[in-house]
């Protein structure tokens, strides 16, 4: 099968769309299928090098002239690759793809990463639209896209090409007891709650300190937030990290208390480390939680109930040791062979059920 995926860019920044997607293809491509990416590039086009997957150059840039290149672009990607599949995980790629598919055979799947996003819908133009979570697929029903199209793959990201195993990684030096998340610097990751539900429990737990991992445009607003507690110091942001891992293995709690979150490649990565996990209950975070058994869930935007939460791990530490162990249970579908899996049976359903190879061979 010969499968395009169409992507913003391939650049090693932490975007869990990119990650996804170059999960994908590298799995792809092992497993003896011909795989290409179109995108304006990145750091993991070597990476995609290196599984044999062609990366072809296309800058979705949204100008008038720009997109018009594109559309030419695209045309000449689509006559050379000649794709059975072609995958779009982002908006203005379903767009191209759907507008100059012409007399092409190819069948159109679009994953739906970000929900949240009123554009999101423009993903019902794919054949399959397959969402993240069940979560998303019920919110893509509701707003309008025909369920007979929509399919469940549910993220996975243990075994990723990107990393490397955990084993491999040594815990990061950090106070104890420590909390951590690893999340965009975003109003919508709930950073300020965190950091507030921190301050509250503070003065109950001395030796605590708090570890922000992550970088973004709301970063100096959270800084500021953080210097105006009496425990600034016991606050660090740390920045973008491509291997966070050292910081899970290294914390006692991992927090993720997002607004909204369609389907966090970072809770099965705490899980695998052996965090015990504080989350909000939205979109799809229960489902990779297994609706609570594997981590504690609170409202979002409310930093009293994860104070909490916080203060009843730090407090008790047989309970913390024991939802440590939790989040190692049932890890085998949280894996990158699972989408992998899930994904190409996707695929099969849509070329089964019509010429796509017949033609796209000839």
């Amino acid at each position: 099968m010969r499968v395009l995926h169409i992507l913003n860019h391939v650049q090693e920044i932490g975007n869990g769309i990119v990650n996804v997607a170059v999960d994908l293809a590298c799995l792809q491509a092992k497993n003896g299928h011909e795989v290409g990416v179109a995108s304006v590039g990145g750091e993991y086009e070597t990476l995609l090098a290196s599984y044999g997957v062609k990366h072809f150059k296309l800058d979705q840039k949204r100008t008038l002239i720009n997109l018009l290149n594109a559309a030419l672009r695209y045309r000449g990607i689509v006559k050379e690759f000649e794709p059975h599949i072609v995958h779009t995980h982002m908006m203005t790629g379903v767009v191209l793809a759907k507008l100059l598919k012409a007399s092409s055979r190819y069948a159109l799947v679009s994953t739906v990463h970000n929900e949240f996003q009123r554009s999101s819908t423009l993903m019902g133009f794919a054949d399959r639209v397959i969402a993240v979570s069940h979560a998303v697929a019920e919110s893509m029903a509701q707003r309008g896209i025909a369920r007979q199209k929509l399919r469940v793959v549910s993220n996975g990201t243990l075994g990723s090409v990107r990393s490397r195993r955990l084993q491999e990684y040594l815990p990061m030096q950090l106070h104890k007891p420590a909390i951590a998340t690893v999340a965009g610097m975003y109003e919508r990751k709930g950073i300020g709650e965190l950091i507030d539900a921190f301050a509250r429990i503070a003065c109950d737990f001395p030796s605590s300190h708090l570890y922000l991992v992550g970088n973004g445009p709301e970063r100096s607003i959270f800084e500021e937030q953080a210097n105006n507690t009496p425990f600034k110091d016991r606050i660090h942001f740390e920045g973008f990290q491509a291997e966070p891992q050292p910081y899970m293995l290294g914390c006692d709690i991992f927090v993720l208390a997002s607004h909204r979150d369609p389907s966090p490649l970072v809770i099965p990565e705490a899980r695998e480390a052996g965090c015990a996990i504080v989350a909000t209950h939205v979109d799809g975070i229960p489902e990779a939680l297994d609706n609570g058994q594997a981590g504690i869930l609170v409202p979002p935007t409310d930093s009293e109930a994860l104070a909490a939460a916080l203060k009843q791990l730090l407090g008790s530490p047989n309970l913390l040791q024991t939802w440590k162990c939790k989040a190692q249970q049932n890890l085998e579908r949280l894996s990158v062979l699972r989408v992998h899996e899930e994904t190409m049976a996707v695929y099969e359903e849509l070329t089964t059920n019509c010429d796509i190879f017949s033609v796209a061979s000839s």
